[in-house]
């Protein structure tokens, strides 16, 4: 069986004084039968894994180098990043991809370097509106879950989020059916990679989740979770979701 994740991207938002809802939430979700993970600045790592110390809410960051030391101003490797108790560690958001032009072989090597650091990956991948609309979302989706995610993958070490680039932070979302449909092919591709140990990687979908929707998409199959973005800012918005997943 695959634990269900609710992991929360704080992008660059949050302060010192936002980590008080990592209690709230804690004292909320303690017989949780999910992981619940917040992902926040990297400034904020340190102070965030020790308020949430061996309790129910996990820490992971952002992002990290592929390499683990070096002369490499500004960045932060995994080791060091494992170093502040965090537990996970995304590597491929569309924002990294876009903004700082990531190609599927940075970010695999990225994830590779989590990995080797005793984190597990979120890998993320998806499309643009762009490429859903002229049809070439699934071929988008599996060349950069090939091209993204390390061989060797398996539940312990590599999470996987589908986040539609056009559905970020726009309120927009796609349908059941389309969300269905691309866990069912990215969940072929990692059982036709991986065999057996592909049926233990979580998939989790991003994209404009809500305490309002979230129940419906967590109803479907091979969906095992949610990336959340803004919602994850709140406790009062984040722990409905996190209710949803248990309930699902």
């Amino acid at each position: 069986m695959r634990r269900k994740l609710a992991a929360g991207n704080w992008k660059m938002n949050g302060s010192r004084a936002s980590l008080d809802m990592l209690e709230t939430l804690a004292a909320a979700h303690r017989v949780s039968t999910c992981d619940i993970v917040i992902c926040p600045p990297h400034p904020l790592l340190f102070p965030a894994a020790k308020i949430c110390g061996s309790g129910p809410v996990q820490v992971g960051a952002q992002d990290c180098h592929t390499a683990a030391k070096g002369a490499h101003t500004g960045d932060t490797a995994a080791g060091l990043i494992a170093e502040t108790g965090a537990r996970y560690v995304i590597v491929g958001h569309s924002e990294r991809r876009e903004a700082h032009g990531e190609s599927d072989a940075q970010v695999r090597a990225k994830a590779e370097a989590a990995i080797a650091a005793g984190l597990t990956a979120i890998v993320c991948i998806g499309e643009s509106l762009e490429q859903r609309e002229a049809g070439e979302a699934l071929g988008v989706i599996k060349a950069q879950l090939a091209g993204s995610v390390p061989d060797g993958s398996t539940g312990a070490t590599l999470v996987v989020a589908y986040e539609p680039i056009w559905a970020i932070g726009t309120g927009k979302i796609p349908t059941l059916e389309q969300i269905a449909e691309v866990h069912a092919s990215l969940r072929a591709e990692l059982v036709g990679r991986f065999g057996d140990t592909g049926k233990g990687i979580r998939l989790l979908y991003g994209g404009s989740v809500k305490p309002e929707n979230a129940a419906g998409i967590f109803a479907i199959a091979d969906v095992d979770g949610a990336l959340v973005g803004g919602a994850s800012l709140k406790a009062e918005d984040f722990s409905p979701i996190i209710a949803a997943l248990d309930a699902s």
